[in-house]
Formats: structure tokens, C-alpha cells, sequence
């Protein structure tokens, strides 16, 4: 069946040799700052979706699902990924939907190709499955997909024993839901705090969860944030890109808040232990101290 909408939606950054991704596409992944939310895709309005699937299962149903219920009947959706990143589970997962699937493999990728049925079956749970949502153990919202989106990382959990009552202007870096702005807002010293991560969903939870004034929320890559003479940065960098460690994205992340910072400023930082931060931390800051370690990470604060 073809369908009469000419517009093309896509989810990430697949490859190029496996899908074509048409010119003017809408992308509507939250880990892409300024792009559109698959959740608000009108019903029936996509002709064709093109979908990096992600590799946690709750995510992943949720993603297809959402491409599916934008899609027109007959739209074509295109869904891939590593076989080792869920792709080994997409045909059956898209045939729980009621789509007839065709599968094919190329490059480690499993690619899964279907025409969106005029029924389908399963897609409301799976939506409400991976939605926002109260996490009662945390006392905050989160979603499935956003980083630790149920607990609180045991990197997190360290930063937190050790971090002390800050003052005066700084930033989150990679803030997440929120949870190390909470403790920081705790403060009654502190001015003001700037929270930036590049997850929209992490952000959008933010909003929900740090009613203080004294914050601005920002969904931006926080790496190139125009951020200046701050009095201290707190973060918990990640280390992995599309599941891949690049441990250059911690390093990144240094850079950006000792460039933050004004002189004598504080740089509060947790790692993994086996990550190689000291030598980019030690030839940019005036002093740096580690200040504990536990669980496998270590905390360090370091001054401009």
C-alpha cells in the first residue's frame, strides 16, 4: 500500500552504507540537541522512517512504536542494529507489532524493513512502557534511556559523599535528571547554576524536577556551552559513545570547565578508575587533589 505523505523522519545516525537517509529528514533523536520529539509526531503523518534502534529493550520497543504510530499505512520504517545492540531481537519485536518483516544483515548490523500495517497491536504498552515517569526510589522523574534513569550511578552515589556545600555561580555538566544539581541547590550560598546535557529526556525531567529559580535547565552539548567566570563545576562526564568507550569525551568535558572557570575556581569531578583524567587535569589546573575513592571510581577536586 503506498501512502501519500511525503515526509521523512529519522531516529539517530545510521550508517550510510546501510540506509539512505533522504535529504530534509526530520531527526528525532533526543541525544541530537534542536531536533524534532518523536513523541510529537502527528499520527499518519510519516511516508518513511529510518531508525538506529538503541539497544535497551524498554527504549528500543518504545522507539519503534512511536515510528510506527507516526507512520501512514504503508509507510516504510527501517529499523537496524548491531546484533550485539538488540538487533538480534528486532524482527521479532517489530512482528509483535503485527508488521511482516523482511531482514537482512550487513556490516555486524542486523536491518529490519516493514511496511507499516493498517493495524497494529502492542504499540500503546510499549509507549507507556518507556514514558516518563516518578521514580519513587530517587524521588524524581526520569525515563528509560536517559543515563542510571531508575538509580543512583555508584560514581554519582561517590561524588556525592565527598562533594561539599559550594557557593556563588557554577555549572552541572552532563546533569542529567538532576540528582548532583539537588544536592548542590541545597546550598543556600549557591547564586546560581547552569545544567546542561545533551539527552532532551534527561532535560525535560530536569525541568520537572529542579523547581529552583536559581537554575537554568539547557538542552545543548556541554562541551561548547558559552559558560564563563564560574565558581566552581561539578560533573560525572560520560565515557562512552554509542556504547563504544571514548575516553576523549571525559576529556572534553575537563577542557570545557577549566575554560568555565575563573581563577581559583573548583572543578569537583568523579571517574572510573581505569580512566586516564590526571594527565589532562594536572597541566591545566593550578592544584589537584584526590580527594576519595570507592566502588571503583574516584573524585577528584582540582583548582584553576
Amino acid at each position: 500500500m503506498a501512502t501519500e505523505s511525503s515526509l521523512s523522519a529519522l531516529y539517530g545516525s545510521p550508517p550510510l552504507e546501510l540506509a539512505e537517509r533522504r535529504r530534509g529528514a526530520v531527526q528525532t533523536s533526543p541525544l541530537i540537541p534542536r531536533s524534532a520529539a518523536l513523541e510529537g509526531l502527528q499520527p499518519g503523518s510519516v511516508g518513511e522512517f529510518v531508525v538506529l534502534a538503541p539497544p535497551g529493550t524498554v527504549e528500543r520497543r518504545y522507539v519503534m512504536a512511536l515510528a510506527l504510530r507516526a507512520l501512514a499505512p504503508g509507510g516504510a520504517l527501517t529499523v537496524m542494529a548491531l546484533k550485539d545492540r538488540g538487533g538480534s531481537r528486532l524482527k521479532k519485536e517489530l512482528e509483535a507489532f503485527g508488521c511482516d518483516v523482511d531482514e537482512s544483515f550487513k556490516r555486524r548490523h542486523r536491518i529490519c524493513e516493514v511496511e507499516r500495517p493498517a493495524d497494529l497491536t502492542g504499540v500503546d504498552a510499549a509507549i507507556a512502557d518507556g514514558s516518563p515517569r516518578l521514580v519513587e526510589a530517587l524521588g524524581l522523574w526520569s525515563q528509560p534511556g536517559v543515563f542510571s534513569w531508575d538509580r543512583i550511578d555508584p560514581g554519582t552515589a561517590q561524588l556525592l559523599k565527598l562533594l561539599p556545600a559550594l557557593s556563588g555561580k557554577g555549572a552541572d555538566l552532563g546533569c542529567g535528571v538532576g540528582l548532583l544539581a539537588r544536592a548542590v541547590l541545597a546550598s543556600p550560598a549557591i547564586t546560581s547554576l547552569a545544567m546542561i546535557d545533551n539527552d532532551r529526556r534527561a532535560v525535560e525531567a530536569a525541568h520537572r524536577n529542579i523547581g529552583d529559580p536559581r537554575a537554568t535547565i539547557t538542552w545543548s552539548d556541554a562541551t561548547t556551552a558559552p559558560l564563563d567566570e564560574l565558581n566552581f563545576v561539578v560533573m560525572n562526564p560520560p565515557f562512552h559513545d554509542g556504547g563504544t568507550e571514548d575516553r576523549s569525551l571525559g576529556q572534553r568535558f575537563i577542557t570545557a570547565a577549566h575554560g568555565a572557570l575563573m581563577k581559583g575556581g573548583t572543578l569537583w569531578l568523579v571517574a572510573n578508575m581505569h580512566l586516564p583524567y590526571e594527565p589532562i587535569l594536572t597541566p591545566l589546573f593550578a592544584k589537584v587533589e584526590r580527594k576519595g575513592d570507592g566502588g571503583g571510581y574516584k573524585v577528584f577536586e582540582a583548582r584553576k
